[in-house]
């Protein structure tokens, strides 16, 4: 065991050193964690951080900061598997499954690729915000077999948001010969992951977190190229638990973002 310890903690030291942060043991969350003296590190609830240089995005002029804050999350954890998948060549079918948080902002990186793009849902609701605001090319519901059938063996790639229980199977079904379907969406109880639709395939099942920092500012940097934001909603502080309320019921397009600034000058 001791052989096998030190052999993953050599591979969590080489992530540290190699553009991927992201996978290192060392790393110190910015909120729902403890700095390495103990203190509780609070994320968007803190009125001042400091921070290593190395872990600074520089977010470019013509960003408007409340609607890039979320790509730092959600946009790195959609623009991080396109690019490192190769599903972000120009002509490419790629599904988004989930139109939340993830699923808007991995849409707009999908079409600023020159992608085709379907998004998978289960709410009919989310069809004409999908065709007619976000410019996807088609609309799937998931839980259709009538539409699944139609669509199977059509995309190259699937990036799958969702971070509820909910089957693989029809998904997989969706792919190419070699397609490859990326799960982003921390789903709490395991998955059941049928084998032989991947043997008869090629097919690739995958995941993918975040991204370093290296690839999180080349993310911002084509976003701001292509003008890419999130869909947000910008609050004071004391509305969190309210936001927190209506985050369970899905009831935000697509991101909360609290004003800490204003909130603090309210305070003075």
């Amino acid at each position: 065991m001791g052989g096998r310890n030190s052999h993953q903690k050599q591979i969590s030291n080489k992530n540290c050193s190699n553009d991927l942060e992201n996978y290192c043991s060392k790393g110190i969350a910015t909120y729902c964690a403890t700095y390495h003296d103990g203190t509780p590190t609070y994320g968007g609830y803190s009125n001042m951080i400091v921070v290593d240089e190395h872990f600074v995005v520089r977010v470019p002029k013509n960003m408007p900061l409340a609607a890039a804050a979320p790509l730092l999350c959600a946009g790195i954890t959609t623009y991080s598997p396109l690019r490192y998948f190769r599903l972000d060549k120009p002509g490419l079918h790629i599904g988004v499954v989930g139109l939340g948080g993830l699923g808007h902002v991995g849409v707009k990186f999908a079409k600023a690729l020159g992608l085709k793009v379907t998004v998978i849902s289960t709410s009919q609701n989310k069809h004409k915000e999908a065709l007619e605001r976000l410019g996807v090319d088609s609309f799937l519901i998931g839980t259709d077999p009538n539409q699944l059938q139609a669509a199977m063996g059509t995309m190259d790639g699937i990036l799958d948001t969702v971070a509820a229980n909910h089957p693989v199977l029809p998904l997989i079904g969706l792919l190419k010969t070699n397609g490859k379907l990326i799960m982003l969406g921390a789903v709490a109880k395991p998955l059941e992951l049928p084998v032989f639709p991947l043997l008869m395939g090629r097919k690739l099942v995958a995941g993918s977190g975040i991204g370093g920092m290296k690839e999180t500012q080349e993310m911002i940097d084509f976003a701001a190229q292509h003008n890419i934001t999130a869909d947000i909603e910008v609050i004071p502080m004391d509305y969190v638990n309210t936001a927190i309320e209506r985050l369970a019921k899905a009831d935000v397009k697509y991101r909360f973002v609290i004003d800490v600034a204003k909130t603090l000058k309210a305070d003075d």
